[in-house]
């Protein structure tokens, strides 16, 4: 039987139980490489196991280096339809679209405006130039003038040549006279009526009259020439005032501006009754019954382009067919101009300015080998990197005609094979370079 204590007495006589408080201890937190110090080691591993396969890889398949296949583009090499052609975006334009200029300075008086439809020969604008009149004025009078002067020569000549005529008829009459009168002195000489005196007098007289007749001779010969240079000097200050006024006359009809095709104003780039310069440019006109599409394309496919050319032009949910009526000889950014005309007739609804979709077909041909088209064609020309497995290598190639998608294998690939077509810059020109995964 158990004896339990009764007073505090007896519970200091009952021995006292053992707790937990001497078996718990504080622990030091640890840190943090002490913490992660398997998982480094696990990676350490791990990563040094990848460098040696990766470095047995390397050795095994010859390859210098290696790249991430994700950051390639491949391609398979295939033969078939090999169709080359340009597509480009193109803007409708006005095959023709005059500017209209000032000929003179002066006020102007605009008769249209932008926007409003013209016909061939409408007056849009007329240009009020006091100087210009007052000069063709001037040169009218000075035009009369030099008419007249152009008949007074006549006149003059005319009358020279009949008093040179009138002269010469005067001198062979008194040298016939005298030869006569030296006659009759001669006879009378030899007949003993006449002193010697006397005849030789006689005989100097006709040797005067000769003289005076040769002279009249020569002078009525001489004459029709120097009419002729004094008429025709005349005749070509004549001829010149008359270009003169005929060209003046012409600016003066030119400060009434028509328009020179039918079609709209385009543009009006001066102001009702303002003063304008000689040659400011006024208004242009476009001809919207003849209609052309611009395209800009490459340098390296315009050189392949030539007029008459066949194309297909597209907006609007229509297509038309279409000629390559030009190509620009001068290169702007890398890029040519073009323009197209419409084979058909012209195309209605279509506005200038108005975007639409070319395709220009320079080249279709079967049987082609060909691949893809990507950046390896100008960033290793002449070598291509052939995919076996998980190695890229590098193959001299030649290739040919290239189109838009497309370009043409002559020697180096063969059907099926899988070639980097985009990414060979992170090869660096390696013969062999590891694709990892």
């Amino acid at each position: 039987m158990k004896h339990y204590p009764k007073d505090e007495a007896d519970l200091q006589d009952v021995p006292l139980m053992r707790d937990t408080a001497r078996q718990d201890r504080v622990l030091e937190r640890p840190g943090g490489l002490q913490r992660h110090w398997r998982l480094l080691m696990v990676g350490a591993v791990a990563l040094g196991l990848l460098v040696g396969l990766g470095l047995v890889l390397l050795h095994f398949t010859g390859a210098s280096s290696s790249v991430d296949r994700s950051r390639l583009t491949l391609a398979t090499v295939e033969r078939g339809r090999f169709v080359r052609d340009i597509a480009a975006d193109g803007q409708v334009v006005a095959a023709t679209s005059p500017t209209l200029y000032a000929q003179a300075p002066g006020i102007i008086d605009l008769k249209v405006h932008a926007g409003d439809p013209v016909a061939r020969g409408q007056v849009l604008a007329v240009i009020d130039s006091p100087d210009l009149a007052a000069k063709l004025a001037q040169e009218s009078a000075t035009l009369m003038s030099a008419q007249n002067d152009w008949r007074q020569a006549q006149l003059t000549a005319a009358s020279r040549l009949r008093q040179l005529q009138d002269a010469f008829n005067q001198a062979e009459v008194d040298r016939n006279t005298a030869r006569r009168e030296a006659d009759r002195s001669q006879k009378a000489f030899e007949l003993g009526s006449f002193t010697e005196l006397q005849a030789l007098k006689a005989k100097d007289a006709l040797e005067k009259a000769q003289f005076a007749y040769d002279q009249a001779r020569t002078d009525l010969a001489a004459q029709p020439q120097q009419n002729r240079f004094d008429i025709d000097s005349r005749k070509a200050l004549l001829e010149r005032q008359q270009l003169l006024v005929k060209d003046l006359q012409r600016q003066v009809t030119d400060l009434t501006v028509r328009s020179p095709v039918d079609g709209k104003v385009g543009q009006v780039q001066v102001a009702d009754r303002a003063s304008v310069a000689k040659d400011a440019a006024l208004v242009s006109v476009v001809d919207l019954t003849a209609l052309e599409v611009e395209i800009k394309v490459p340098e390296s496919l315009a050189r392949d382009l030539q007029p008459g050319m066949g194309a297909t032009l597209e907006g609007d949910g229509r297509q038309w067919r279409g000629v390559v009526g030009g190509v620009s000889p001068e290169v702007v950014n890398g890029e040519v101009t073009a323009r197209l005309k419409f084979a058909d007739a012209r195309p209605q609804g279509l506005r200038q300015s108005q975007r639409l979709s070319v395709r220009i077909l320079i080249d279709a041909r079967d049987n082609v080998l060909m691949v893809d088209r990507g950046s390896f064609v100008d960033q290793d020309p002449g070598f291509a990197y052939v995919v076996h497995g998980d190695v890229a290598q590098r193959r001299p190639v030649r290739l040919g005609a290239q189109s838009v998608q497309k370009v043409e294998v002559i020697d180096g690939l063969a059907v099926g094979d899988q070639v980097v077509v985009s990414g060979t810059d992170a090869f660096n020109g390696a013969d062999r370079v590891l694709l990892a995964h």
